[in-house]
């Protein structure tokens, strides 16, 4: 029956990983060598430097969460040629070799798409696309608004689940009502750290909360005596659903809450 079997790869298409909200997991995009025997269900590592690791951790049952900046252009990266020139913005003050990207062209959103098809390519279950609240920088080199941002935003999201994958938000604290419903999780950086309205940024994540979706939280300290000896008062002053981890940089070492 044809009509049985459209449906049927249509269910196919059509399905992901959703991602639970107490998963154990790490976040390696910044080790060379990811030990793969380090407790966690999930591992997010980078798309283009660990294509290595991806098939030993699916071999050991792990979900992968492959990582790529959606918002700026590295030139470091092997697609580096495939960002046209006109649509690059400013350097980013921080990190060296990364400039702002025009998330409004359709050039650029070719080669997302194209990443986005190599993390299904790879294996990966979910994508970490960073970078993803330009609109708030205010050196861009162009101006972005927050519904461009919104509707790039849920560009990446569709890309993400027409291959198959799941999508967590990055950060982007402000548009988190606007986008519950397009991402499957979201991966906050040190949010016990800076508040809102007088408030810890942890509890802008309550709407995840409501639809148990997984917020995986990093908090990053100077050394591993300290996320030791933090780790209580990191732990106890987190929202009791964020699934928080203690780093000093994003390499194998973790602490878990």
């Amino acid at each position: 029956n044809n009509s049985l079997k459209i449906m049927s790869v249509v269910d196919v298409l059509g399905s992901y990983w959703h991602p639970h909200q107490h998963m154990s997991w790490n976040d390696v995009i910044g080790e060379t060598h990811v030990n793969s025997g380090i407790h966690g269900d999930v591992y997010v590592v980078d798309l283009f430097d660990h294509r290595g690791i991806i098939p030993e951790l699916l071999s050991k049952g792990k979900k992968v969460v492959c990582y790529f900046s959606a918002g700026t252009y590295e030139d470091w990266r092997p697609d580096k040629g495939q960002f046209p020139p006109d649509a690059l913005g400013n350097e980013d003050p921080i990190w060296r070799g990364e400039r702002w990207v025009d998330i409004r062209d359709t050039r650029i959103r070719d080669v997302m798409r194209k990443r986005i098809q190599m993390a299904q390519q790879q294996g990966c279950h979910g994508v970490d696309p960073d970078n993803v609240d330009g609109y708030t920088q205010s050196d861009l080199g162009f101006h972005l608004t927050y519904d461009n941002q919104i509707d790039y935003n849920r560009f990446l999201a569709r890309e993400a689940h027409n291959h198959g994958l799941a999508i967590g938000l990055k950060n982007d604290l402000l548009q988190i009502k606007d986008l519950l419903h397009d991402f499957d999780f979201a991966i906050n950086e040190s949010c016990e750290k800076f508040h809102y309205n007088g408030q810890s940024n942890c509890l802008l994540y309550q709407p995840f909360f409501d639809a148990r979706k997984p917020v995986f939280h990093i908090e990053y300290v100077r050394s591993s005596s300290e996320a030791h000896t933090q780790r209580s008062a990191i732990c106890s002053n987190r929202p009791s659903d964020m699934n928080t981890i203690i780093k000093v940089a994003l390499t194998n070492f973790k602490v878990g809450c």
